[in-house]
């Protein structure tokens, strides 16, 4: 039996990198800004708080592009997941694993990002995107992993799995 070092697949996904609530900040930031343009500025000093917070609306969103929320690697027949901060390693032995396939995440247009989401006997792990990986175990647990490139995940999923 030969361990590898190296992983078969590796995926980071973003906490802000997701097209719908980047746009949703977006918009808030343009009405602060109109709100702010055509506020009468002589008599309404306040409105100085509308561009703050579309400034600030702007700098947050570009730093959520940046912080992970979560790490997906497929190596050493097991799947770890490590996210963000004090988050901890989540690792799938993929020996106990009976089915593993590919489908949709969620019917509904709008999803909360979640991290170990332990929900009506399945775990969920989702960034962005609207595919997942199923992954059911021994026990009936399923596994909901959301991914960008489901294909390749589930390519790196079954070939860990027949090796």
């Amino acid at each position: 039996m030969t361990t590898t070092a190296k992983p078969v697949y590796t995926e980071k996904q973003y906490l802000g990198r997701e097209w719908i609530p980047v746009t949703i900040r977006l918009v808030l930031a343009m009405i602060c800004f109109a709100v702010y343009f055509f506020t009468d500025y002589e008599n309404d000093r306040n409105a100085d708080l509308l561009a703050v917070a579309g400034f600030g609306i702007i700098i947050i969103s570009i730093v959520m592009g940046f912080l992970l929320h979560f790490r997906t690697r497929v190596q050493n027949k097991s799947i770890l997941l490590d996210g963000l901060w004090t988050t901890r390693l989540v690792k799938i032995d993929l020996n106990s694993i009976v089915k593993a396939e590919q489908g949709d995440y969620s019917r509904y247009l709008f999803n909360n990002p979640v991290y170990n989401l332990h929900k009506k006997g399945t775990i969920r792990f989702y960034t962005a995107g609207n595919c997942a990986i199923y992954l059911t175990d021994r026990d009936g647990l399923v596994y909901i992993i959301g991914s960008q490139r489901p294909n390749e995940l589930l390519q790196a999923i079954e070939s860990e799995m027949n090796s």
